[in-house]
Order: structure tokens, then sequence, then C-alpha cells
């Protein structure tokens, strides 16, 4: 990619300050993939507020939290003054929104700003979102709001403390500006941290470019980078597909297993690495109902949350589409076998979510391998839950209380259909008691899988109208910290754990905050 206008001259041309924060910035991508990018600078911020800083992500990598809450640290993360080393980019990509296959997206509102070693030697990406137009932006703004900006911090902390991969946010920055949307809003810059920001949409960016010089860098640097143990070998990229097909898979099953539904599942939106990305209009389901979906921009449902698994698969697809040429020279066996590669997914899904569903049912450690049987109980039980309009979270968690010997509070969740579990109930209790573990060690080897705490909607939205609207951060903070512990139940955190008036939760929409 190249890009001469004046306007861009002038921003890559931007100083980096002298007394900024210290980063030993390592930018591989920058130094490797020349023609996959334009370099770019921030805009700046006219008034800066840190509002919110990710202390323990700082420390792990390597950077002194003290001197990011500073006065240098809050420069660095409105982008007003960078580190020496930095070398802002926005990446090229394309992707399938909503099935249609739009040729160029790219970063229209984000820069990555380096690479840096954690304290572990994993390579990890700092990029910012919200930081102005690029030559991406397809007449955006290339701004973010306060709102958003918190939501994405907030869910990907969360995701975090549940254990699923999850880009994360080290920082939220109020700019001073404001932005428009239907409302005159404030404006913020998120700084995110990511083990890489490639995306099935940048493989088809080229793909669709036929520029197989390009592709291959790509496809070498993703190997280097996510799959180093494939680099020389005879079929190293279709065993790339293979690797995200098994990352893809694992994630899914860990979404499904806390009801998350991401709502914008576009091939610009999956990452390579097999982490979380982008959390616009993205919701935790309540009563459960596999067509949930809340995405405004989701009228259809495509993106619902038992969709889930099928439209990772067709992302995928895409993805093997554009690895065909570097698959194989013959092109009817290159999608022979990127197609078998790609139908895999199903089996690999299956897996992953047969040892959440067990571990949730407390059915670790069954001793006859009765597969079949533990597939039945899980989906007999969200069938119940679903008949019955039964809160997700809630039903699981109140599941370790019967494990303990007590399910008054999960026949409460029935109410008058008390009736409707009791069968379920007597079988679940003949398979666990072929199980290893004594009841107490199973009930809690099931809390420590079935949070008590997920992101409430009307918490996350009531911790956001605070902040954009108060200037209150003590809502998003004390909801911050629950999230961090959400499978340890607390009294004085009870409110956290009741789902919102079904009237609420009926219609309640997300959107993409762009």
């Amino acid at each position: 990619m190249t890009q001469d206008t004046e306007e861009q001259t002038r921003s890559a041309a931007a100083p980096a300050g002298t007394d900024a924060v210290n980063i030993d910035f390592d930018n591989s991508y920058a130094r490797e993939l020349d023609g996959l990018y334009v370099r770019w600078q921030p805009a700046p911020a006219p008034s800066p507020q840190l509002l919110w800083l990710n202390r323990p992500l700082a420390h792990e990598l390597g950077l002194d939290g003290d001197a990011l809450a500073g006065p240098a640290g809050l420069a660095m993360l409105s982008g007003n003054r960078l580190p020496g080393g930095a070398d802002p980019l926005a990446q090229a990509y394309a992707g399938h929104q909503f099935g249609n296959f739009s040729p160029q997206l790219g970063d229209g509102r984000a820069l990555l700003i380096g690479e840096l070693l954690d304290r572990t030697g994993q390579r990890r990406d700092i990029a910012f979102k919200g930081s102005g137009r690029t030559p991406f932006s397809r007449g955006g703004d290339g701004k973010a709001a306060v709102g958003p900006v918190l939501r994405e911090a907030l869910i990907g902390e969360a995701m975090q403390a549940l254990g699923i991969p999850t880009t994360r946010a080290l920082a939220t920055v109020a700019t001073g500006a404001p932005v428009q949307r239907e409302r005159q809003l404030p404006g913020a810059v998120l700084t995110r941290v990511a083990a890489s920001h490639l995306r099935v949409g940048t493989f088809e960016f080229f793909a669709a470019r036929r520029d197989e010089t390009l592709l291959k860098r790509l496809a070498d640097y993703a190997i280097a980078r996510h799959d180093p143990s494939l680099i020389g070998q005879p079929d190293c990229y279709l065993l790339l597909l293979q690797g995200v097909v098994e990352r893809q898979a694992a994630l899914i099953a860990k979404w499904m297993g806390v009801g998350f539904i991401h709502g914008v599942m576009n091939t610009d939106n999956m990452t390579i690495s097999g982490e979380t990305i982008d959390y616009g209009p993205c919701a935790f389901m309540e009563a459960y109902d596999p067509h949930t979906a809340f995405s405004s921009i989701d009228s259809q449902g495509r993106y619902a949350y038992g969709n889930q698994p099928g439209i990772a698969q067709w992302n995928l697809l895409r993805l093997a589409e554009a690895l065909l040429t570097l698959i194989d020279d013959n092109t009817e066996r290159a999608a022979q076998r990127a197609s078998e590669t790609v139908n895999r997914f199903g089996e690999r899904y299956s897996a992953h979510s047969l040892v959440i569903w067990q571990a949730k049912l407390g059915l670790r450690g069954a001793g006859d391998g009765d597969v079949d049987g533990d597939r039945a109980l899980a989906d007999d039980f969200l069938a119940l839950l679903q008949a019955h309009e039964v809160d997700f979270t809630l039903a699981w968690r109140h599941l370790c209380d019967a494990a303990d010997g007590n399910p008054t509070a999960l026949r409460a969740l029935f109410g008058e259909a008390q009736w409707a579990l009791e069968p379920w109930l007597e079988r679940w209790n003949q398979r666990a008691n072929r199980c290893e573990p004594a009841p107490g060690a199973r009930a809690a080897g099931m809390r420590r899988v079935n949070p008590i705490y997920t992101a409430r909607n009307h918490q996350v939205e009531a911790a956001l109208t605070a902040a954009v609207d108060a200037n209150d951060l003590g809502p998003f903070e004390r909801l911050l910290a629950v999230l961090a512990q959400p499978y340890d139940a607390c009294e004085q955190n009870a409110a956290y754990a009741e789902p919102a008036p079904r009237d609420v939760t009926a219609g309640y929409r997300t959107f993409c905050g762009t």
C-alpha cells in the first residue's frame, strides 16, 4: 500500500517526543511487511485525561505503571507524543461483512503503534483505537467515544478473567474533543494490546488483488509469529490453516460456554491468533435462547448466539480460499485439501465444547466415557432453559449448589415449571454419581467453571451512562472489580449477579460505536 497525499507526508513526519515513556519496541510488522500498511500518525488530543489504566497488564508488558499514569504516559496514551522507536501505521485488510465482500477496509480509526516482547518473551501489539482518520477511514471521522472505549476495556477484562483468549485494553483516555454520533459525545482513545492484529480479512485483501508476493510474505510472517514450529515444513500453509481452525474452534466453544455473543463476526473481526477482538456490539445472554442477537445492525440474526460456530466455519472457508494458491499449485487439489481442513472445524469444535459442558456439569472423571450421554445431558439441560426462559448464567451456577445437595435455588429459577426439571435432575445425579470426585469436590470444581458474575447488559449500560453523562467512573470501576473475580461469590456483590427485568432485556440493543 502506498499513499502519497500531502496530508500523509505531513502526518508521517510528526516527531516523537524525547521525554516520552520508554518502551523497547521491536516492530516486526513494519520491518518485514512493507506494502501491507500505510505509515500514519495519530490525531492530537486537545485536552487528554486518563480515565483508566490497566496496571496489571502494564506490568505483564514490562512497562512502568507510574510512568504511564504520569504526564509523559498521558501524552503517549493520547497519541500526542509517542516514544522513540514507535512506528505508527494503519494496517490494510479486506473483509466479508454480513456475508458481503468489501475489498478494502483497513484500520479506519486505529493505528498499530509498535510491538514489544512482554516479560514472558511473547510478542504483543500496542495499538490505538479512536486515534483519528487514516487513508482507510472511508469517510468516517476515525474517532471513538468514551462509552464504546470503556465497553471494550470492560468486556475485554471480563473475558480475560473468564479464561477466554482476548485482546485487552491497556488504557482509556478522554481526548477532550467531542465526537458527533446521534448526539455529541466525549471522545476517547483506547490503547489495545493483542498477540497480533492479523485477521482473516488481512489475507483476503491480498488474495483478492492476486498479489502472490505479498500474500506469501504475509503467510510466512503469520507462521513465524503464531506457528513457528511450521517454518520449513512442506505443507506449512495448509498447517497454518489447520492451526487457525483449531484456535477458533477452541475460542468459539469458550464463548458458547459463558453465553457470550460477539455480534459482528465479520472476517475482519476474526484473528489468526485465536483472540477475541472488537467488542462493539457484543453482549452476554441472559434467558437462554440460541436465537438471541442484540446488535442493532444484525436485523436478520446472522450472528445470533447459536449461529456462532457455523459462522466461524464460514469465515474459515474464506481464509482457506485466500490461501489456495499457497497450499498447492494444483487448484483442484488445493481446494480439496483446504476444504477437508476447514470441514474438521465441526469435529474440533464439538470436542472442545464437550470438555466445557462436561466441566460445567461436574462430569470430569467419568469412568465409563459415556460421551453421547454427556452431550445429551448438556443439550437437554439447555433445552429446558430455553423452554422455560431460564437465566443461562444463574442456571449453571445454581447447578453447582445442586451438586452440593441443595437444588432449591435451581428449582426456583423454573418457578411453577419445577416439575419439568426433576426428571433431568435425576438423570444428572445418576450420571454424576459415577464420576470420581465426591459431591463436595465436584461442586467446588463446577464453581471454578460456572461464573456467578458476567457482564450483565443493564449493569454495563449503567456504568457507561454514569461515565459519559455524569463523568462518574465509580460504577465502571466497581463493575470491573466484580468481573475480575467472576467465579467468587460475594454477598455484597449480589446485585451484580441478578438479571435485568425481562422487559429491559427484550428491548436491549447494542451498537458498534463507530
